[in-house]
């Protein structure tokens, strides 16, 4: 087993240098794994499993407040009233960022300013107390691109799912965090939980293609974490989980998630399982409780449709801020009773979904397969991503161009207005084209305009809020 876990520069209780950072030092891995080993209750990995062998979509909320006391009861809560599948431990800002001064200081002083849970501050004792508290696995969401002393801390607590690559956990969230570095410190993530595999406790992986949030074109999303997820394999990772971030065309949402098995099958190795994910709509939510409801519905039955393993849920309360408790617990109700059964007499036209599902396929292959032809991926994707090969939209770090310019077509469906420097062939940038060629009589709008009405899709189509 590799030293890493054990005591690595990271571990222990100092962080930043400031002596009012002190946790209790990390246990040894062996204490770890014994851990987890005796947990009553399943791995995420497990979960996801049994949920795809039944035909289930797992149900998963969003979580995280920096008090201790109320996190607990915040996912006592949650599980009380609406029993998720897989819980969610989201990581303040500080801790993503590496302020771990800042985080004790706000743990000591404010908690309930800070917008998640700070786990390296609260250290894994306390982790492993929130583990105790519940039932159903727990996930760790961060954002961050140096994510190393938050893993250490994550195993400690005995979490059994990690999400973040150094793709996607760096680009939309860092100005100028050299994705070299970024993809290398991922690397060693994922050469831990290697080992840990090796040792039968199966870490869960998911990448966060959910990117940027707004008007992803699902292949660029796809390709993106399939990259990743192919690094991973390489490290002897056994479980990943592609994220997807619902666009809101019921067919193309749909198709791209089919999608996910046939390119892991491409992709990956068959000692990898791979599980489609669905992120309900990242982008404006609608102020109106009775279309947020139905935007939350919209996307639970685009999960069941699209053979998703998980979803994670959104709140009638998304437009306003950080939602309450009551909201999470209607936000799922929703989606527990949308992605059930019930409602699978909905159908779509299959022909339409079935070429979708092509053309996304063929779109991701022009932009990954270059790259994994070309040899040394770690070396290739920064490369890549530094001439424009590789590219992502409204990105926050300079280190992409950004030059990806997606829309919507008459649909709602998302295109590539411009796709860049995207190596797609003379085909693909036609068809995206002919999808967004306006022969409706609209008139001419300007590319600004454009993006916000298309960005604001549903926000737009708001009625007067209330009930």
């Amino acid at each position: 087993m590799s030293e890493r876990t054990d005591h690595g520069p990271e571990s222990g209780g100092h962080h930043g240098g400031d002596e009012l950072f002190k946790t209790p030092e990390l246990p040894p891995l062996a204490d770890s794994i014994a851990y987890i080993r005796a947990l009553p209750k399943q791995t995420v990995a497990e979960v996801l499993r049994t949920a795809k062998a039944r035909g289930k979509v797992a149900v998963q909320p969003r979580c995280g407040v920096g008090n201790q006391h109320e996190q607990l009861r915040l996912l006592r809560a949650l599980e009380a009233g609406a029993q998720p599948d897989i819980h969610t431990l989201t990581i303040d800002a500080h801790t993503r960022m590496r302020r771990f001064d800042q985080a004790l200081r706000g743990i000591r002083e404010c908690p309930q300013d800070l917008n998640g849970y700070p786990l390296v501050g609260h250290g894994w004792i306390r982790g492993r107390e929130l583990n105790d508290a519940v039932r159903a696995p727990i996930q760790i969401r961060h954002g961050s691109p140096h994510p190393w002393a938050l893993f250490e801390t994550t195993l400690a607590s005995g979490f059994t799912a990690f999400e973040g690559g150094g793709i996607c956990y760096n680009l939309p969230y860092a100005k100028n965090f050299p994705i070299t570095e970024s993809l290398a410190l991922w690397r060693e993530v994922d050469a831990v939980c290697g080992d840990l595999a090796r040792e039968g406790i199966i870490v869960d992986r998911e990448y966060f293609g959910t990117l940027t949030a707004v008007l992803m074109p699902p292949s660029i999303s796809l390709a993106i974490s399939f990259l990743e997820a192919v690094l991973a394999a390489r490290e002897g990772v056994r479980c990943v989980s592609i994220a997807y971030p619902q666009g809101g065309e019921i067919v193309q949402d749909t198709a791209t998630l089919r999608s996910i098995p046939r390119l892991a099958a491409r992709y990956l190795p068959e000692t990898v399982e791979c599980y489609p994910v669905l992120h309900q709509y990242m982008g404006p939510f609608p102020r109106a409780r009775r279309r947020a409801d139905a935007l939350i519905l919209y996307g639970a039955l685009a999960a069941r449709l699209g053979g998703a393993t998980k979803v994670l849920t959104k709140t009638h309360q998304e437009a306003f801020g950080v939602p309450d408790t009551d909201a999470n617990l209607a936000g799922l109700a929703t989606t527990h009773l949308a992605a059930s059964e019930l409602l699978d007499f909905v159908a779509l036209d299959e022909d339409r979904v079935a070429e979708e599902s092509a053309w996304i396929e063929e779109e991701v292959a022009e932009i990954v397969e270059p790259l994994l032809q070309g040899g040394d991926l770690l070396n290739a994707i920064p490369t890549a991503f530094a001439e424009g090969s590789l590219d992502i939209p409204f990105s926050a770090s300079r280190l992409a161009r950004s030059h990806i310019v997606p829309a919507r077509d008459l649909s709602g469906a998302i295109r590539y207005l411009s796709s860049g420097a995207l190596p797609f062939s003379e085909r693909t940038l036609r068809r995206n084209a002919l999808q967004l060629d306006d022969g409706d009589g609209r008139p001419p709008t300007r590319l600004l305009d454009r993006l916000s009405r298309d960005i604001n899709y549903f926000a737009y189509a708001d009625g007067p809020a209330g009930p």
